[in-house]
């Protein structure tokens, strides 16, 4: 693998108390920095096979067990049973369970029946059947054994899937359009430069040690599917005095801190978009801050930087030639950006886009998907940004039959609006740093929705979260819901969310409005979004998105 060359030119101003490489600070300023240092991350993977897994939980040492092992997807999932007003009090041994969350990574969400299946089977097997599509496009286990671990990445490695890199401070998966390659309506086909990125700098010592995580997403995708307005980077396809390439877009992000990404206003071509992609993650892994968590996601580098001097640091110190001037992407075409629902393919072939309740599937359901695509001569499906999937390469009289057999098994090609467009994280189900139940929740909902709402068909996201961490990316839906404990009418603390609105990205990005006072219960909750969008149906103009009208709405009406 290659090793991009280190800067030449140390000498940028900014006060070493930032903990950055470049400016000579190489003594850690905190537990997680030490832990790098200590040893690389991607040394544990010798140590899960030759000790953890024949030794059990008890013999994982905890620097590797709270740290290290997130490099090959693995995190220690909740212990059942502690509330969430537990979760930022007790200590991390205290909150483990003995079993671990495992992340499938799958770039540009791209699968085949066998790898499929394979999953499908690891989910059965190890997993008690569990199995969630991300909106990142992985697929997350869980209940998974350490002594199984070594027998699941013999199993995965066997169909070209892998969990190395898929957390810890590292370049995570890399998004694509999960059309790519067959969407008429595509600006490129960014699947060769996934397979660049990956298999040059995944497992690359050179990006091991970020200073914390990395998002990417290459696409060409003319609805903008893969969100990139709040990734680390992303390429963006466009097309610039006839010749087709990208444009480059760093330090988007969200959290407790959400900012969008900027434009470096560079034309990439196919052929340099892994070097410049190294550059990028060059320069976080050289000039990012080191001293704190919470400020150590590019995306402060590059506020306090700015896009000009990030370009020029860039072109200057690790390419070593200057990028074209290039466009802005076209404005993405309308409607939803996930895919879902019945279209046709260039080839004269369709793709069908369908909807689980939240991402939520299982081992059986993905048995039953791989053999509903063979079924009807498919052998290719796709994971989505949206927690959905997509079968490709559907013959023109195929359609109708795995629409039915899909809708069946109530995986939705013509769900409704809130089946569609609603997003969930883990939760306090899973995670150790949830507050509330997400996706329960979120499925009941839905329900609910449906119920109370049958002719509603606007376009609609809502993103439920179960901490502040936006996982769910709780800013940029119409209606997000952060999670936290809220008092009742009874006095009595229960689970309940924060309410921000009118969130959105594409055409007019903007991060959602949070109302003074305004949370709901989670038992409130299906009659708090019921009168909200009520009250947009009844007060929006022509062609007005949700989003646009909370702008202009009053606060009443918002309540």
């Amino acid at each position: 693998m290659s090793t991009p060359a280190r800067p030449a030119n140390r000498h940028h101003k900014r006060p070493r108390g930032e903990g950055q490489w470049a400016l000579g600070y190489r003594e850690p300023l905190n537990k997680n920095e030490e832990n790098k240092k200590a040893d690389d991350g991607l040394n544990v993977r010798q140590r899960i096979i030759d000790i953890y897994s024949k030794g059990g939980f008890d013999s994982i040492d905890p620097a590797d067990l709270r740290g290290r092992m997130r490099w090959y997807g693995l995190y220690t999932q909740r212990k059942p049973g502690i509330d969430g007003g537990k979760t930022a009090i007790l200590e991390p041994e205290e909150l483990d369970d003995r079993y671990f969350m495992l992340r499938v990574r799958i770039d540009g969400g791209q699968l085949d029946l066998k790898q499929l299946r394979v999953i499908a089977d690891i989910s059965n097997d190890y997993a008690r059947g569990t199995a969630d599509i991300t909106d990142r496009q992985n697929i997350q286990l869980h209940w998974i054994e350490i002594e199984s671990v070594p027998d699941i990445w013999n199993r995965l490695e066997a169909v070209g899937l892998s969990t190395t890199e898929a957390c810890g401070d590292t370049p995570r998966v890399v998004m694509g359009c999960p059309l790519a390659g067959i969407d008429a309506a595509e600006v490129i086909d960014g699947t060769a430069q996934i397979a660049d990125i990956t298999s040059r700098y995944v497992g690359d010592k050179a990006f091991s040690n970020l200073p914390r995580k990395f998002k990417s997403a290459v696409s060409g995708c003319s609805a903008h599917c893969t969100v990139h307005e709040i990734n680390d980077i992303a390429f963006v396809g466009v097309t610039h005095e006839g010749e087709q390439g990208f444009d480059v877009w760093v330090g988007g992000g969200l959290s407790t801190n959400p900012m969008f990404a900027k434009r470096l206003g560079a034309f990439v071509r196919p052929e340099q978009v892994h070097e410049v992609w190294a550059g990028v993650c060059g320069i976080f892994r050289d000039y990012g801050y080191r001293r704190l968590r919470h400020r150590a996601r590019i995306k402060f580098l590059i506020n306090d930087w700015g896009a000009e001097k990030f370009r020029e640091i860039l072109e200057t110190e690790y390419l070593g030639y200057r990028l074209a001037d290039g466009p802005a992407p076209e404005e993405p075409r309308g409607g939803r950006r996930d895919h879902v629902g019945v279209f046709p393919q260039k080839d004269g072939n369709f793709y069908v886009g369908f909807a689980p309740r939240v991402g939520r599937v299982d081992g059986d359901t993905l048995h039953r998907i791989a053999d509903i695509a063979e079924r009807h001569g498919s052998g290719r499906v796709r994971t989505t940004v949206e927690q959905k999937m997509v079968i490709l390469d559907v013959a023109p009289d195929q359609v109708d039959s795995i629409v039915a057999e899909l809708e069946a098994v109530d995986l939705r090609v013509n769900p409704s609006t809130f089946r569609r467009q609603t997003m969930a994280c883990t939760g306090i189900e899973y995670c150790k740093l949830a507050i509330v139940e997400t996706k329960a929740t979120a499925v009941k909902l839905i329900d609910e929705l449906e119920t109370r709402l049958p002719g509603f068909t606007e376009p609609l996201t809502i993103n439920v979260n179960g901490c502040p961490n936006s996982c769910a990316r709780i800013q940029v839906a119409d209606i997000g819901l952060k999670g936290q404990l809220v008092v009742n009418d009874k006095g009595e603390q229960v689970e309940g969310f924060q309410v921000h609105l009118g969130g959105s990205i594409g055409v007019n990005p903007n991060f959602g409005r949070k109302v003074r006072g305004l949370k709901a219960t989670a038992e409130e909750l299906p009659g708090y979004v019921e009168r909200v969008v009520r009250n947009f149906d009844k007060q929006k103009n022509e062609g007005e998105t949700f989003s646009e009208w909370v702008q202009r709405a009053d606060e009443a009406d918002l309540k």
